[in-house]
């Protein structure tokens, strides 16, 4: 599962390490990006503008927009079965800007709390996860655009901390996502990053308050 993630770097990182198109204004630098918030994607492979989309997948047939918070993940080995996801994944993928993410580790000790664990890439660069969204229509007729993060199993660093983790593209990879391509190739794609290339670090329970978006969520606990 991915719960909770960052942008803490500045919109032009993003534009010049991924080759990104047209930024909003209202795209700004955040520490605890939480479901249900607008977030910053790319669907268009060809003009790469980042638009604002809601964390949490709302199908287009859903009764209840509710749904969308149970629906801010979606599985790599059963998107293409699941009725919330196959259109999506055949017709509707983006990518979701990140420069990190973090898991809860569950306690060694009955009784205490999960340690959540920070994870970016070595070097430090912003990447993006593959992702699905969706269009919903509102009664009154205002559209709703969605999106979900899709997990795969974790790599052996991750997996120190939870047994899933995001689905990450770097500036080499982010753009095939986007592609017209078979579906097994996209299937393909959808695989843990090397460990090798991450880096992790434990952090303070202040990121488990959403409320809570300051760079005191990032920094490393003190032993």
């Amino acid at each position: 599962m991915c719960g909770r993630f960052t942008i803490t770097l500045e919109p032009a990182f993003f534009q010049q390490e991924l080759d990104l198109g047209k930024v909003l204004s209202e795209w700004t630098p955040r520490y605890n990006t939480a479901p249900s918030q607008n977030i910053p994607v790319v669907l268009d492979p060809t003009e790469r503008d980042v638009e604002m989309l809601r964390w949490g997948l709302i199908p287009h047939w859903a009764k209840d927009p509710a749904i969308g918070n149970r629906m801010i993940n979606a599985r790599s080995e059963t998107i293409q079965e699941k009725p919330s996801f196959r259109a999506a994944f055949k017709q509707r993928r983006c990518l979701i800007l990140a420069d990190g993410f973090y898991e809860w580790q569950k306690p060694a000790a009955k009784g205490s709390h999960k340690v959540p664990y920070y994870f970016q890439l070595t070097n430090g660069a912003p990447f993006a996860f593959a992702g699905i969204w969706e269009a919903w229509q509102e009664p009154e007729g205002d559209e709703v655009r969605s999106c979900s993060i899709i997990t795969c199993p974790p790599n052996e660093l991750v997996a120190q901390a939870h047994d899933r983790m995001p689905v990450i593209l770097d500036k080499t990879t982010c753009w095939n996502w986007l592609s017209e391509q078979p579906a097994n190739d996209l299937q393909a794609m959808l695989a843990p990053y090397p460990a090798e290339k991450m880096h992790a670090h434990p952090v303070g329970l202040t990121v488990n308050n959403p409320r809570n978006d300051s760079a005191e969520c990032v920094r490393p606990l003190s032993a």
